[in-house]
């Protein structure tokens, strides 16, 4: 359970750096949308992680990392509708470290669940009456 709270950190930091962003002017830009799409989802899978004991929400936690992440060294790199950004500030390296331990918090989870066996229930045995 505590690599799930890790976990959850993780996605509302990122959600939390996301909606800065979009109150610093993100909302102007032709990204805007997707800074409030970022945001509610990553609410919503941090609530997952902590309440649904399942892979859905490693696996979800691990792709908001990796789609988070790679839509920014897109846009750093080679623009993203329009917008050319780059790697400084300390938003960005809040973000991109939040984004890493999210991959990482899900591959985790997701390795770890499919190391446990399930169990064999034994039928139960009835006694005579």
């Amino acid at each position: 359970m505590r690599l799930r709270g890790v976990g959850a950190v993780a996605l509302l930091v990122s959600a939390a750096v996301h909606l800065y962003l979009w109150f610093d002017g993100v909302r102007n830009q032709s990204v805007g949308p997707m800074f409030l799409i970022n945001v509610v989802a990553g609410v919503v899978i941090a609530i997952l992680l902590l309440r649904w004991e399942h892979w859905v929400p490693a696996f979800l936690t691990a792709g908001f990392g990796a789609a988070t992440l790679g839509a920014f060294v897109i846009a750093s790199t080679v623009g993203l509708l329009g917008v050319h950004t780059v790697w400084a500030g300390g938003s960005v390296w809040t973000a991109a470290i939040a984004e890493v331990v999210c991959i990482v918090v899900g591959g985790l989870l997701l390795l770890h669940g499919r190391s446990v066996a399930p169990q064999l229930t034994q039928p139960a045995k009835r006694h005579a009456a």
